[in-house]
């Protein structure tokens, strides 16, 4: 092959050769563009081998053939199976010879068990029936599978450096533990942060009180009798608590849908104000309700 080599001429640095031709270039040999290929380049027949299949060892390579063609192995077709053997015998002794060695011990065994099955049988004194020649041959076959499985699914169990690293971290067991400052401000946040949290949870007593809506109708009436006008939020006591303001309003709501006391405002946003909407005048020894 080198004299092959030889006569493809390395191109000089000095050379003006450019690197690719139409812009592809097909290889570079020694760092040299190579535009066409050799028409004599001799290529040795053990330069590329490709093994479709690898085995194990003879029984690997009859199992594999017995499962891949769905034979009984408790039913060995001797005869297609010894065919199919020696097939591959003959195609890894050109290659191998000290690998087709345990190969062919292998096939001697198939041959004579093939060779026993053709003979008539005669069973030995006290048998009643002939051990079949393939009996061993399927329990070693039987044996095999089973430990190869076994070791399939070891392999499938997670193993240090293919599937995982232990972590290692250094621990000097004289250091001592030191725990952090705590400065005032902390301190002080942390305890406000208490008393908030504190503040949340609190027993709430509900007490009923009753409140009359026509009383605090009364009420508004008679203040209003003396003040002509009176800001809207004045006509509300709020230190007495949530329910009388809303029982206060309501009162105050259901006389201005009687017409009795009128709500008013000069223009928007500005203050509201409340007034009688009648005026009492004497009459009859009594007061009589002229409207405004």
């Amino acid at each position: 092959m080198s004299s092959e080599l030889d006569d493809i001429s390395v191109l000089n640095p000095n050379d003006s050769t450019p690197d690719t031709v139409d812009g592809v270039g097909l290889a570079r040999l020694y760092g040299a563009p190579l535009f066409n290929m050799p028409k004599d380049l001799y290529i040795p027949p053990d330069a590329l081998e490709v093994f479709l299949e690898a085995f194990e060892g003879p029984l690997d390579l009859l199992l594999y053939l017995i499962r891949k063609q769905n034979f009984n192995i408790l039913d060995i077709p001797m005869a297609e199976l010894t065919r199919q053997y020696l097939t591959y015998i003959e195609e890894i002794r050109t290659r191998n010879l000290e690998l087709a060695a345990e190969y062919l011990l292998m096939a001697a065994m198939l041959i004579e068990i093939k060779s026993r099955m053709l003979l008539p049988v005669i069973p030995k004194d006290g048998e009643e029936e002939a051990e079949d020649p393939r009996a061993e041959l399927a329990r070693r076959l039987i044996e095999y599978e089973q430990m190869k499985l076994a070791a399939q699914e070891l392999d499938k169990v997670p193993l240090v450096g293919r599937d995982f690293w232990i972590a290692h971290a250094f621990h000097d067991p004289n250091t001592v533990e030191r725990f952090p400052d705590v400065n005032p401000e902390e301190l002080r946040d942390a305890w406000q942060a208490i008393l908030r949290r504190a503040s949340l949870v609190k027993a709430h007593t509900i007490s009923r009180e009753e409140l009359s809506v026509r009383e605090h109708m009364t009420m508004i009436l008679r203040r209003l009798q003396t003040q002509k006008f009176v800001e809207f939020f004045d006509m509300f006591d709020i230190e007495r608590g949530v329910p009388v303001v809303v029982v206060n309003f309501i009162a105050m709501l259901e006389l201005t849908r009687e017409g009795l006391v009128k709500v008013t405002q000069a223009e928007p946003f500005a203050p509201i104000y409340v007034r009688l909407g009648y005026e009492a005048t004497g009459g009859s020894g009594a007061d009589s309700i002229v409207p405004v």
